[in-house]
C-alpha cells in the first residue's frame, strides 16, 4: 500500500469538511432599501428618479423605509414614457414646491399589496396632502382579474407591472404620470361681475329729458286751456250785455 494514499484520503476529507461549511454559512445581509437603486436596477424610471432626487423625495423615502416604525410606501413608477406622452412644458411650467407635491402624490404612506386595492377606501391618502379636501383625490378600482386602475379626476392611468415588492416597499408601474387636481385642474376663479350697461345710465337722462319735456308740453296744454276758457267767458259776458242793452 502507497503510503501517501492516507495522506491523500485526509487531504481530501478536509477539502470536503471545509466547502461544506462555507456554502452553508447565512448569505451577507443586504444594505439599507434604497428606492431609487431599486428603480434604476429595473429600468425605464430615469426621469421619475431625477425628479425624485432633485426634490429630495428619494431621500424621504429612504428614511422613512428604513425607520423601524414605518408602515412601509407604496410608490407609483411612471414610466420615461409616461412622462415624454405629456404636453410640451408641463414639467418646466412647475413650480419646485409644484415638482414636489408632483412626486409625494404618487407615494402612499403604508405598504399596499395589490390584493390590497380591492378593499381599499377611496380616496387615498398620498403623501402630498389630504384627499378629502379635493385637492389631491386618488382613488383605486380593481376588476375581476385583479387589475388596477388610477383616477386622480384630471388622468386615468393603469397599473401595468409590480415593480418591486418585498413587504414594506411596493413599486408598482402606472402608464401615466398621475396629475393631481389641486394643480392640473381647471383653476377655480370667481365669474368676474358684470359691468353696467351704458344704456342704463343713458336711459335715466333720457327718460327725465322725457319726461321733462312731456311735463312741459303738458304745462302749456294746461295753460292753453285757461286762457280759451277765460276767454269764452269773456265773450259770453259780452254777449250778455249787448242783449241786455237791445
Amino acid at each position: 500500500m502507497n503510503p501517501l494514499i492516507p495522506t491523500l484520503l485526509l487531504l481530501l476529507h478536509h477539502i470536503h469538511f471545509s466547502t461544506s461549511q462555507s456554502t452553508s454559512q447565512p448569505p451577507t445581509p443586504s444594505g439599507p432599501t434604497n428606492v431609487t437603486a431599486i428603480l434604476e436596477k429595473a429600468g425605464q424610471y430615469t426621469t421619475l428618479m431625477r425628479l425624485m432626487k432633485s426634490t429630495q423625495v428619494a431621500d424621504q423615502i429612504n428614511t422613512q423605509l428604513n425607520n423601524s416604525q414605518s408602515n412601509g410606501l407604496t410608490l407609483f413608477a411612471p414610466t420615461d414614457n409616461a412622462f415624454s406622452s405629456l404636453p410640451a412644458g408641463t414639467m418646466n411650467s412647475l413650480t419646485d414646491q409644484q415638482k414636489v407635491a408632483l412626486i409625494q402624490f404618487h407615494v402612499l404612506p403604508t405598504f399596499m399589496s395589490v390584493a390590497a386595492f380591492q378593499t381599499a377606501s377611496n380616496p387615498l391618502r398620498t403623501q402630498a396632502g389630504n384627499a378629502n379636501n379635493g385637492q389631491y383625490p386618488l382613488n383605486v378600482t380593481t376588476d375581476g382579474n385583479r387589475a388596477v386602475n388610477v383616477t386622480t379626476g384630471v388622468v386615468n392611468a393603469t397599473v401595468s407591472n409590480t415593480v418591486y415588492s418585498d413587504g414594506q416597499l411596493a413599486v408598482y408601474e402606472v402608464d401615466k404620470v398621475l396629475l393631481p387636481l389641486d394643480i392640473f385642474g381647471p383653476a377655480s376663479s370667481a365669474a368676474p361681475a358684470p359691468a353696467p350697461s351704458g344704456g342704463g345710465k343713458g336711459s335715466k337722462p333720457s327718460s327725465s329729458a322725457s319726461g321733462d319735456t312731456s311735463a312741459d308740453g303738458s304745462g302749456d296744454a294746461s295753460d292753453g286751456g285757461v286762457r280759451d276758457r277765460k276767454g269764452l267767458a269773456m265773450v259770453g259776458v259780452l254777449i250778455w250785455w249787448l242783449v241786455r242793452m237791445i
